[in-house]
């Protein structure tokens, strides 16, 4: 009996999402400056920020950290309506390395970035914020794939 295995095909990204390159990818001490806010990669810390929602802003040097490991992090403004940030959450908790909190400051009212990728969106309400977690959670441009997205610093709610 031969077996026939389908690969199957990854999602695809959903429209708008920006693409950046991300040139090192280095553990260092203290503050880093990155070009894009909220950071798509670069230099981090050496502990990850553990998957989760957040009600208070995380280090962006140790959610860079996560999404080296595969997370998709989903940004929000601190004054985001509780109803989309309920959304958030309610997405955050269906599944696994997604880290999710509040970012001062943001040029969309939710900003969702993986490894090298963003996508700005006017509502968690967007259908595209789930397709971009579905297209690079754990993605092709992941450094370090299948690395935890638990065990590290921070407590999510």
């Amino acid at each position: 009996m031969i077996a026939i295995v389908l690969a199957r095909r990854p999602p695809s990204p959903p429209s708008g999402v920006q693409s950046y390159e991300v040139p090192s990818a280095q553990h260092v001490a203290g503050p880093v400056q990155y070009p894009q806010s909220p950071p798509v990669g670069g230099d981090h810390a050496s502990e990850w920020q553990n998957c989760g929602f957040y009600s208070s802003p995380v280090p962006k040097e140790t959610a860079v950290h996560s999404m080296e490991h595969g997370a998709v992090w989903i940004a929000y403004r601190p004054d985001l309506q509780p109803d989309q940030v309920n959304r958030i959450r309610q997405i955050t908790a269906a599944q696994s390395y997604v880290l999710a909190s509040p970012y001062p400051d943001l040029p969309a009212p939710v900003v969702v970035s993986a490894w090298g990728r963003q996508l700005a969106l006017d509502s968690a309400e967007d259908p595209r914020l789930e397709q971009f977690i579905a297209a690079f959670k754990q993605g092709p441009s992941t450094p370090e794939r299948g690395a935890p997205c638990g065990g590290g610093v921070g407590t999510p709610r």
